[in-house]
């Protein structure tokens, strides 16, 4: 690794540059599927390599081939396991200078034009020339659809794709434009809307082909792009709710890789990568994505093969399903993170509910409502938390609602029963009631915030993290818990946490999040709320308002609307948070718009 500082780097949408510590000037932009690598050495004597061996995390190269087919040309393939047990990237460069010298370093040393191995690299000098230009294209198939990419690219220059990429992005962060006085807040702002836009990623080459975990060849058609890299257990949060307004364009085809994931691997994708089932986190949260483009009537895609395949993925025979269909509940003593599971898989089942009622499924909407109500099986009155119960009814002991277990033999998955004790999105009225009413329920949101903030435990969830008393807004389960005042009746809690959590949470600097931004679900809760909305319950079509952060917005909606929002300070108005929204002139009440409203 050449070492370098960040003074030196030089970053904006498509376009990046960094001075290394030997002199070497750095400069990558991109297209769909090529990367644009421009490398300016300080003499002759630059060298360029392609390492197929290098791994980060646990990661692991298991073949590798690299081939200088000509003198400008060098093709290749990747194998290695993981996270994706199988993956396979294939790769061809283009030089726009040819090579000088080549040395292939495997297991010995080669000067031969191809070598391969697991850990192979090949080093290649260029003496012509002090800056060389090289396009990198990437394909899932082959070495041979790689390099017709490359040979099918548009003729420009390294300055005009750079602009076409600056322009794409231009393009993309005007879907919502705001208007601050607050240079630093519309930074935040647009930084995370450039952070919501990174995943999923296109995984299909231009013909529309793409290789299966299992090497199979598939192929969309109608110009469809297949994506991966689907971080559901993240994402269905707040993600793919605002993707249904500021990604219209290309939703469905996000839609119909989660389907074709189906096709190939027999169940919806839990976490996509590379078409691999990395089998993270917990839910079957490819249900609420689909269940909320469904009934919000995004056209495009199967709906009838994607309700197949939700009654399919709840119904499967892993993931601890059949005891929690038996049981009511997950038993503790049969599967770990048994409260997160049934909690989600409730709020899942309430998302096949309200697709069956669409679809005319009555029997299926009878049966999948009364899923949707296992989350009240583990309901302790006692200490108003979701506890975890073994197969013989009873509650696990003893029980520490500060005890965090990052392993699988916890009961909460990356976090403690207070964060995870509010996860009832689909219900929140059987949720209150639980607690003896809204006030009560109210009281307990309180005591979230001023809980201590501590953690027990020998193994403490690292993913644990921005804690205001036991909220942890460093990590999904917390995220919609303060819209729940606005639920409950009161907006002005809702506002006062709003902005202590955007303040304190959303910075511009190297510490800006407070957690990992999991493809962009972290990012997405800051557009929502700078908004003055959030979908609290991601597949119900509603938008619960909080507190905006915004003077003003205008958002680009689907079928060429606009949809203008303006905040007006009342003069003499004490009241913390909103005081009245009106909506195309006339009053609404301060709890929620639905999507077909705007």
């Amino acid at each position: 690794m050449i070492p370098f500082s960040h003074q030196n780097e030089k970053a904006k949408p498509g376009y990046y540059q960094v001075k290394m510590g030997n002199g070497v000037l750095a400069e990558l932009t991109a297209t769909d599927r090529i990367g644009y690598h421009r490398y300016t050495f300080p003499d002759k004597k630059g060298w360029i390599q392609f390492d197929m061996g290098f791994a980060i995390n646990w990661d692991q190269p298991t073949a590798g081939l690299l081939h200088l087919v000509d003198s400008v040309t060098l093709v290749g393939y990747r194998y290695s396991t993981g996270w994706a047990k199988g993956q396979k990237v294939y790769f061809a460069a283009r030089f726009n200078k040819p090579v000088h010298e080549l040395l292939f370093i495997n297991d010995s040393t080669h000067t031969t034009n191809r070598a391969e191995g697991k850990n192979v690299r090949v080093l290649l000098n260029f003496n012509s020339t002090q800056t060389i230009e090289c396009a990198v294209a990437l394909s899932s198939v082959s070495t041979e659809k790689a390099l017709n990419e490359i040979k099918q690219q548009v003729v420009a220059s390294f300055e005009q794709i750079a602009k076409r990429a600056e322009n794409r992005w231009e393009s993309e962060l005007q879907k919502i434009k705001i208007d601050t006085s607050n240079k630093a807040q519309a930074t935040r702002f647009y930084s995370a809307l450039y952070r919501t836009c990174l995943a999923p990623v296109i995984s299909s080459d231009a013909d529309g082909e793409y290789k299966t975990y299992d090497n199979k060849i598939r192929r969309f058609t109608d110009g469809v792009n297949k994506y991966t890299i689907f971080s559901q257990w993240d994402v269905f949060r707040a993600l793919n709710p605002l993707f249904t307004i500021t990604q219209a364009e290309r939703y469905r085809d996000l839609l119909n890789s989660l389907l074709a994931f189906y096709e190939d691997n027999g169940l919806l994708p839990v976490w996509d990568i590379s078409t691999w089932e990395a089998n993270t986190m917990t839910g079957y949260h490819s249900v609420p994505i689909l269940a909320d483009a469904i009934l919000k009537g995004i056209k495009g895609f199967d709906i009838y093969r994607a309700y197949e395949a939700m009654k399919k993925s709840a119904n499967q025979k892993q993931r601890g399903t059949p005891d929690y269909i038996k049981y009511g509940y997950l038993p503790q003593d049969k599967h770990g993170w048994s409260v997160t599971i049934t909690l989600e898989y409730a709020f899942d089942d309430w998302c096949i509910a309200q697709v069956a009622k669409k679809l005319g499924r009555l029997e299926d909407y009878e049966v999948f409502s009364k899923r949707a109500l296992s989350y009240k099986n583990l309901f302790d009155p006692t200490s108003g938390f979701f506890r975890a119960r073994n197969s013989d009814g009873k509650f696990k002991e003893p029980f520490d609602p500060l005890l965090s277990e990052h392993g699988f033999e916890g009961q909460y998955i990356e976090g403690t029963a207070w964060q995870h004790s509010f996860f009832v999105p689909h219900d929140v009225e059987g949720f209150a009631a639980l607690h003896g009413g809204k006030e009560k329920l109210i009281q307990k949101l309180d005591q979230l915030f001023t809980a201590p903030s501590e953690l027990h435990g020998e193994d403490v969830s690292i993913d644990v993290t921005g804690l205001i008393g036991q909220y942890a807004h460093g990590n999904e389960p917390s995220h919609h818990i303060i819209y729940l005042y606005t639920q409950l009746g009161r907006p002005d809690k809702a506002a006062q946490w709003i902005k202590v959590v955007a303040d304190s949470m959303y910075k511009n600097g190297p510490d800006g999040l407070t957690g990992n931004d999991d493809c962009g679900q972290m990012s997405a809760w800051y557009i929502w709320t700078s908004l003055g909305m959030y979908p609290l319950n991601p597949a119900s079509g509603e938008y619960v308002f909080g507190m905006p952060l915004i003077s003003e917005a205008t958002l680009e909606l689907p079928q060429h609307k606009k949809l203008h929002i303006t905040v007006k300070k009342v003069k003499g108005n004490n009241q913390k948070g909103i005081a009245a929204i009106h909506l195309n002139g006339k009053e609404i009440p301060i709890r929620s718009i639905t999507h077909s409203q705007l």
